[in-house]
């Protein structure tokens, strides 16, 4: 299956830069077919999370390898003209996360509030982008395929991990949290609580709060940050859980993240 659509909802893409058109015409996005695509993936994590980031992953030959890449599906942000994997996004599907026995999240928080629409869940997580195309069109190709997906297989969930890197500052995370909280806490029955939760972050009072891309683009779409955040040893980052029921997505963003073609 091959997803083709248009890149609205979230971009970052500068269009008084020539240049940057020009690299966003070559750049497509569909799920990997191959084990080449999905190793391509791999790769691209590895540079991104392990030599960029200093993340603490599983390593195996250059490549960021799981035992959830097995049974994942694995969006890919291709730029064609020089057939290469520029981007990606890991998609979980229930039947997967029963493959494995859990959710990757599960490693973070325990979810048993959750167990009622286990069997609905789609929990998306691994997404990053070459460092040479941050400024392109393609994380819009992610979004773009990501709402595809999500429409094409009906889903009525999507959950995972948005990471806040703990280098950003204690009292911006304290900020940060304490927006969230307020403005985009679950309700009660779908709060998870954090395994390795975080000390007092202080006292935001004043601090304006930085939130990642990744972070600001689910709660565009209406997702709820489920508690507290836990600690990710792996990347030293907060990370909150988040849940996008797709029925209460924005109304202004739903067209864009569902109306993507779909192409078998």
């Amino acid at each position: 299956m091959q997803l083709i659509g248009s890149t609205s909802v979230v971009t970052t893409l500068n269009p008084s830069n020539p240049g940057t058109r020009a690299v966003d015409a070559h750049l497509t996005v569909r799920l990997a077919a191959t084990a080449s695509d999905v190793i391509a993936a791999q790769r691209l994590r590895y540079k991104v999370f392990c030599e960029e980031m200093g993340a603490d992953l599983h390593r195996h030959d250059g490549r960021d390898v799981d035992e959830f890449d097995a049974v994942c599906e694995h969006l890919i942000v291709l730029d064609e003209a020089l057939d290469k994997v520029v981007g990606t996004y890991r998609i979980l599907a229930p039947w997967g996360a029963r493959a494995v026995g859990r959710m990757y999240s599960e490693g973070e928080f325990r979810v048993h509030c959750l167990k009622p629409i286990a069997h609905e869940i789609f929990e998306v997580g691994r997404a990053c982008i070459h460092p040479a195309y941050r400024n392109s069109g393609a994380l819009a190709r992610l979004w773009t395929g990501l709402g595809a997906y999500v429409r094409d297989h009906q889903v009525k969930y999507l959950a995972g991990c948005a990471s806040v890197p703990l280098d950003s500052g204690s009292l911006n995370l304290a900020a940060l949290r304490a927006e969230l909280m307020s403005k985009h806490l679950a309700p009660a029955d779908f709060r998870v609580e954090p395994i390795r939760g975080l000390q007092s972050l202080g006292d935001p009072a004043g601090s304006r709060p930085v939130a990642p891309a990744l972070l600001k683009g689910y709660l565009r779409l209406g997702a709820w940050v489920c508690g507290e955040p836990a600690w990710d040893p792996d990347f030293d980052s907060a990370d909150f859980f988040v849940l996008l029921p797709i029925e209460r997505m924005a109304p202004r963003y739903a067209q864009h993240f569902l109306g993507a073609r779909v192409v078998q």
